[in-house]
């Protein structure tokens, strides 16, 4: 009997004192596999990022009003927030996760990267 293991490297960055799109943009690259010299962007790398001190990272009074917005899909059903409200609300991880979903393409793998990611306060 054959036993599978667990074989997903690990990538952790320390997001203190950096800035929310270089945290974004790496995490991004990596979960896609960009990293490594075997990339096809048709499959899924297996490998674990995890950013840590989300809630240390530099982020000037400019960005602080920058919008995050969703759309129900009913009329009058947008929502827009700015970056400070929602990192005041839900956390700066939740902020790092949304910017690094956006960073990812828009296909049936996204859900699956996103599973990959692991953001801590």
């Amino acid at each position: 009997m054959t036993t599978t293991e667990n074989t997903a490297r690990t990538h952790t960055i320390n997001a203190a004192g950096k800035r929310l799109g270089i945290i974004a943009t790496e995490a991004a690259s990596v979960l896609m596999g960009k990293d490594q010299a075997t990339f096809a962007k048709h499959i899924v790398e297996n490998v674990i990022v995890t950013i840590e001190h989300a809630s240390k990272m530099d982020i000037p009074d400019k960005k602080k009003g920058e919008i995050y917005q969703s759309y129900s899909g009913y009329p009058g059903g947008r929502r827009t927030e700015t970056l400070e409200h929602l990192g005041k609300r839900l956390g700066y991880a939740e902020v790092v996760r949304r910017t690094v979903e956006g960073m990812l393409p828009g296909n049936k793998h996204k859900k699956r990267l996103m599973k990959q990611l692991i953001v801590t306060e």
